[in-house]
């Protein structure tokens, strides 16, 4: 055998014994496949039988439809016309008391049971799951063994054959599949690979690029390539046009174009915050650091205790879904297709990231949260959204958005009755190891994730009009887990809190 494999063109009886000898041991031997092939055979021949039958049956009833259909529009044209010849009345009664009747037992019949207990009666001698995981991992063995390249193997190119055996996208798919599920990257990368390259190429297919490049990223994560996992990610929801500011946002959070000079951060200062002297915050005020100075960001520390964020996460993680979006147009959340990584809990293989949404009277965790989102603020959460909570794994990243709804879309939040987002906090719920920043596009901020901390924003000027420089992103998680809450604070209720202004002042 070893002089065999050492080879480098396999005889073709080298090739089945390998692939028979796999398939043993998966009660299979060669000779039971070729039954199978006969008994395929017979199944086919009773599944046409059955078609026809189908077909007989629905042209005797389009019969019956044709016919009544005339009777009906007779009928209905004067009804009392209709009704007044005795012989017409007779036939209305024959035709709904015996007719219909008839009519119903023929819809009712069901030509299948031939076929269905043909099926039945095979059934007991199909391969199962596990022998077509034994078939798939044969021919990965063989693979592995004669070297053979996946695009070779998919367009049936093998040594000592004469004849070629086509894998379809769907085919190559399973295969990834298999592999993958077995925790064999190696494999589904190689077989995911080329059932993208035969999409690519033009070939149908059934299975969606989506779930091809959803197991070829993590398996490519999985081998430890990092920069490539996150470019196929990508490939699940970016456009080949990319948005006017990608470049910008692509650089901020790598690191590159941030635009916080020595200068401008002279600017920033920290300080002690007691929300103008609410007695809640007297004896034990909030750390303030300012993040930017125009539009002012600032970052509050210690907003949240690491046992209530394990709370938040506890009450979240159970209905936790995927995450969504206002439409612009109609105002309804709709699952978000631009924000993505690898899911729920940090660990599911779904490319969206997950969100739940939490109401303060359901624990007193929430209620505490959003009382000192008021407190630091000076505004009410009376009119606010929900305690929204997002997870990302790794990729996970939200693309360049605005918080607040625009001209273009004035009904974005007419069904909640409280006016436009006017400020957004975002508490930061986990650290991040690499990736993961907020950034601002329009002035080149970058904001990392703290475990603990909060970021606090105005989305619109004193005047109501939106401020466009607050356009962020969450830059996609390269190392780690990422987990924030946010509270979207809206107009309603805050006149006397945060006074309008004629001009467009922060």
């Amino acid at each position: 055998m070893v002089s065999i494999i050492s080879q480098k063109v396999a005889p073709l009886a080298c090739i089945i014994f390998i692939f028979n000898m796999a398939l043993f041991s998966f009660h299979f031997p060669l000779g039971q496949m070729t039954d199978l092939i006969y008994t395929e055979k017979e199944l086919v021949q009773s599944l046409k039988e059955y078609i026809q039958a189908e077909e007989s049956k629905l042209a005797a009833v389009k019969s019956w439809a044709n016919k009544l259909d005339v009777l009906t529009r007779a009928s209905t044209s004067d009804p009392e016309v209709y009704l007044a010849h005795p012989v017409n009345a007779y036939k209305l009664m024959k035709r709904l008391n015996t007719e219909w009747s008839e009519l119903e037992s023929l819809v009712l019949q069901d030509p299948s049971d031939g076929f269905i207990s043909n099926m039945t009666v095979h059934r007991q001698y199909f391969p199962d799951e596990e022998d077509e995981k034994g078939a798939a991992k044969a021919l990965m063995r063989l693979q592995d063994t004669y070297k053979l390249d996946s695009e070779s193997f998919s367009k049936g190119k093998l040594p000592g054959m004469h004849h070629n055996a086509i894998l379809t996208v769907d085919d190559c798919y399973d295969m990834g599949k298999t592999a993958y599920n077995e925790a064999d990257y190696y494999h589904a990368v190689l077989w995911m690979q080329q059932a993208l390259r035969q999409m690519d190429a033009g070939e149908e297919h059934v299975v969606s690029k989506a779930d091809v490049l959803d197991y070829l990223s993590y398996s490519v994560y999985q081998m430890g390539d990092l920069p490539r996992a996150i470019e196929l990610t990508r490939r699940l929801v970016r456009p080949k046009d990319y948005l006017p500011e990608r470049e910008i946002y692509e650089g901020l959070c790598r690191g590159e174009g941030v635009k916080m000079t020595s200068e401008r951060r002279s600017r920033l200062y920290c300080r002690y915050h007691d929300g103008n002297r609410n007695p809640r915050l007297l004896l034990q005020p909030m750390k303030e650091e300012d993040e930017w100075d125009s539009p002012h960001i600032v970052r509050y520390l210690n907003a949240l205790s690491d046992s209530e964020i394990e709370k938040i996460k506890e009450l979240a993680k159970p209905r936790l879904a995927r995450a969504t979006v206002r439409d612009p147009k109609t105002g309804v959340l709709t699952t978000a297709n631009y924000r993505w990584g690898f899911g729920a809990l940090c660990g599911s293989l779904d490319l969206l990231s997950f969100s739940a949404w939490l109401e303060g009277e359901e624990d007193p965790v929430i209620e505490r949260v959003n009382q000192r989102i008021e407190d630091i603020t000076g505004l009410t959460t009376q009119t606010a959204e929900l305690l929204q909570i997002a997870n990302y794994g790794v990729g996970g990243q939200y693309e360049p958005h605005f918080d607040f709804s625009r001209k273009d879309e004035p009904d974005a939040f007419k069904t909640l009755g409280t006016g436009n987002r006017v400020a957004t906090f975002l508490n930061y719920m986990s650290d991040v190891e690499a990736g993961g920043a907020t950034v601002f596009p329009d002035f080149g901020a970058a904001i990392y994730p703290k475990k603990g901390t909060a970021v606090f924003w105005y989305n619109l000027f004193r005047s109501g009009e939106g401020d466009y420089r607050t356009r962020h992103a969450a830059c996609p998680v390269l190392v780690g887990c990422k987990w924030v809450s946010n509270k979207w604070i809206h107009e309603r209720g805050q006149e006397f809190r945060r006074p309008c202004g004629l001009t467009e002042v922060d």
